[in-house]
């Protein structure tokens, strides 16, 4: 049944990044509910040990897509709010395969300091047009996401097998994705961001599975 999963989230997600490159809202909206849940049906299907935290931070990812669907700040903060848990399990997930004394923290600390620094960056460029109930959640949700960023580089530091790698890489385009999101929806010039919501489905969709993969391999 994996591969079945497997080949119906390729596909669910082809169509979808298909009517994103067109800018089509109304069409992205029918697919993007069974993205996370056909991943996450895979990942049940192809584990052999259950890791309760990988569940639990797909399941708040698809329900944070299912929530940002809507238009509006409320839907927006809800959303943000659902992927805040799923970074919270994703790091949890992480953290069984950390080892911080083993960790080089010469490559650890610069890359936080890179990772915090672009959070930081972008709350200042979108300041001026991010409207000021969103300024606090956005900040907040960027440095999780830059915190989830940095235990999954700990755990390639730990563990510097290709699944902790491809994890690693899974982590990092999901940091790229919420940038991007941030950037299409407030910078004064969202076509900086090219395809806006295709490039930043293209990280999330990639990420999302890279983590899943990447954690698959060092569970063996």
């Amino acid at each position: 049944m994996k591969q079945v999963f497997l080949v119906l989230f390729t596909i669910t997600s082809l169509i979808h990044l298909y009517d994103s490159w067109n800018d089509d809202s109304i069409r992205r909206a029918r697919t993007k509910p069974f993205l996370l849940l056909l991943l996450l049906l895979f990942y049940v299907a192809a584990t052999k040990k259950m890791n309760i935290y990988l569940v639990r931070a797909l399941a708040f990812s698809w329900l944070g897509d299912v929530l940002l669907i809507p238009k509006g700040h409320k839907w927006f903060t809800m959303g943000g709010i659902s992927f805040i848990f799923s970074h919270v399990f994703f790091v949890l997930t992480y953290l069984p395969n950390v080892s911080f004394k083993t960790a080089n923290w010469l490559i650890v600390i610069p890359m936080a300091v890179i990772y915090y620094g672009i959070s930081f960056f972008i709350m200042y460029v979108l300041k001026p047009t991010t409207p000021k109930s969103m300024v606090l959640p956005m900040r907040f949700y960027l440095l999780c996401n830059s915190t989830m960023n940095v235990v999954s580089l700990l755990q390639l530091m730990t563990n510097r097998s290709s699944g902790a790698w491809v994890a690693f890489a899974g982590a990092l385009l999901f940091f790229v994705s919420d940038c991007c999101l941030f950037l299409v929806r407030y910078y004064k010039r969202p076509e900086i961001i090219f395809r806006k919501h295709f490039t930043v489905m293209l990280a999330y969709l990639l990420g999302e599975l890279l983590i899943v993969l990447g954690i698959l391999s060092i569970m063996g």
